[in-house]
């Protein structure tokens, strides 16, 4: 709901603040006086394009607020959440056009562009302006109304989640089998690669190993020397050196107890003897290990030049990165197996979601075509009386593929004239007969659909008396359930205001200024009477003016 409107420095409106009820609203004055400056200056805070030409003032910036309370509304709640904005009911949203002519955009103090200013304005208010193709041509809005009238939101809803899971799983599923695809191209060449890996059979660190002992075979001879020379010298030599250490030894434990440094003594060269005696032990043992075998030598240079091979065709320079490789391939293989398993259980789930989601859609369609002819024939018999009586509408429904709303094609079509050729609505409505007919059918879903603020500028054109009169009927029944505000010239409709605002010229300090009020009930008497009969209403003006606002 639109609480309060202010509007600073634009066109001639110098400083205005207006107060709406949360019913019906109704804006009246003389031709020319600003009635539709006041639209005008709304339409930026809806998002409409700025025009520094309206800055009469150059020196100010122009300023357009508008408070709404949103009723705590879903929609608004997700989107200022979305956007990362303060989610408060009472909503303030702020349009400024700078000296320079710029524009800029708030929302609850936040800076915003205007996409999100318009997105967002869009679910507050409706407006209803002369030669707008009007929300009324949209295909969403119509079949909203269809849906409406059957009752249908709960299952549509139903609908939506289970069309997304089959849209989501048939997505992946497409994906899948793209991915197969790639799989099955390179699967022999992987398979080739696999299996070259596998009967290589390395095992970790495998080719650093044969490296060092073929370093170790290509000098076994020259190891072996070196090793019999040293156990030579330790132990077999005429006076080994193991020997000469005991006999060291025996020379000076005759002596231990005559001097105490002896003692630490003896105990070293005791435990270089041992040293030397192990070292002696493992020269020998290794010695007898290490033997020049050419026939071995071949078999691990042949054992290398294969890992140095796939080492070389696949990039990489450990044994490590072989064994990565072919744990990869490995994976690659056996998830073309997964994949085909997962593919035909997707395949069962989507055409299962299929069938669920076909099912669905035809009984959205049944509820939107038992609707069709009943929702014509009120719309009809409310289009007379409002001043269109050889008007028709006809609501059309063509199948269509699946798609987020069903299955169906939903088009209004229009003959305002009887010809019996029935046209989109765009074609052949005027703007007062699209307003008319919004009147009518938002009056019919009301109930049902959580509309946003209605504004219904220049509603009434072409019409007077009765069909003035039923115009006003129709918006206090819609006021009743939702913010409805008009600007009118006709007194049948003022006289079904709750709140009466009239626009007025003034001057000052020497320049013409637009401003507003509310009337109380003996102004709007004298208003109403002035619309009925002139500027000196007569007294029969003003005693029908009282009746209109009695009844």
């Amino acid at each position: 709901m639109l609480q309060k409107l202010s509007i600073q420095n634009y066109a001639i409106i110098d400083n205005l603040e207006i107060d709406f009820s949360g019913k019906l609203n109704v804006i009246t004055g003389e031709t020319g006086a600003g009635k539709s400056i006041i639209v005008g200056a709304l339409g930026l805070i809806l998002g409409e394009r700025a025009d520094s030409a309206v800055l009469v003032n150059k020196e100010k910036k122009c300023i357009v607020e508008g408070v709404f309370n949103t009723g705590n509304k879903k929609s608004i709640r997700t989107f200022l959440h979305d956007h990362e904005l303060d989610a408060e009911e009472e909503l303030v949203l702020r349009r400024e056009i700078g000296t320079n002519g710029k524009s800029k955009a708030f929302i609850n103090d936040t800076p915003v562009n205007l996409g999100q200013l318009q997105e967002l304005s869009s679910m507050m208010v409706d407006l209803h302006q002369q030669f707008d193709t009007l929300t009324l041509s949209e295909s969403g809005f119509q079949r909203e109304v269809l849906d409406a009238l059957a009752g249908n939101f709960v299952v549509v809803d139903e609908y939506q989640a289970i069309y997304r899971q089959w849209q989501h799983i048939k997505k992946e599923t497409e994906e899948l089998k793209s991915r197969k695809w790639q799989f099955d191209k390179e699967a022999d060449y992987n398979q080739f690669q696999f299996r070259e890996l596998e009967e290589a059979n390395f095992h970790p660190n495998e080719l650093e190993d044969i490296n060092e002992e073929l370093k170790m075979l290509s000098h076994a001879e020259g190891i072996k020397g070196a090793l019999n020379k040293v156990y030579f010298e330790l132990q077999e030599r005429e006076s080994p050196l193991v020997q000469q250490l005991k006999g060291m030894l025996n020379q000076l434990n005759a002596y231990a107890d005559y001097h105490p440094a002896l003692a630490g003594m003896i105990q070293r060269l005791q435990s270089a003897q041992v040293e030397l005696q192990d070292i002696a032990d493992d020269m020998d043992r290794v010695s007898n290990q290490v033997n020049y075998d050419p026939e071995k030598i071949e078999q691990l240079n042949e054992r290398l030049s294969l890992g140095y091979k796939l080492q070389k065709k696949h990039g990489v320079n450990s044994t490590g990165e072989l064994l990565a490789i072919r744990q990869q391939l490995e994976e690659k293989l056996q998830a073309v197996l997964n994949m085909d398993e997962t593919i035909l259980q997707n395949e069962k789930e989507t055409n299962r979601l299929y069938e669920e989601t076909k099912g669905l859609a035809v009984k959205i369609s049944a509820n939107r075509y038992k609707q069709a002819k009943p929702l014509e024939g009120k719309v009809n018999r409310l289009l007379a009386p409002v001043g269109m009586p050889n008007a028709k509408l006809k609501v059309v429904i063509k199948p269509s593929d699946l798609n987020l709303y069903g299955a169906d094609q939903i088009e209004f079509l229009f003959d305002a004239n009887k010809s019996g050729q029935f046209q989109t609505l765009r074609k052949v409505a005027s703007g007062g007969e699209l307003s008319r007919l919004m009147l009518c059918i938002k009056s019919l879903v009301a109930k049902f659909i959580d509309l946003p603020t209605l504004i219904f500028d220049e509603i009434d054109t072409g019409i007077s008396g009765e069909a003035a009169r039923q115009v006003g009927i129709i918006m206090k029944e819609l006021a009743s359930r939702r913010q409805v505000i008009c600007i009118t010239h006709q007194p049948q409709i003022a006289g079904k205001a709750d709140t009466h605002l009239f626009v007025y010229k003034e001057i000052v300090n020497n320049l013409v200024k637009t401003n507003i009020r509310p009337l109380n009930p003996d102004e709007r008497i004298t208003t109403i009477a002035k619309m009925l009969s002139g500027e000196k209403p007569t007294s029969a003006a003003i005693e029908n003016a009282r009746e209109m606002l009695m009844n």
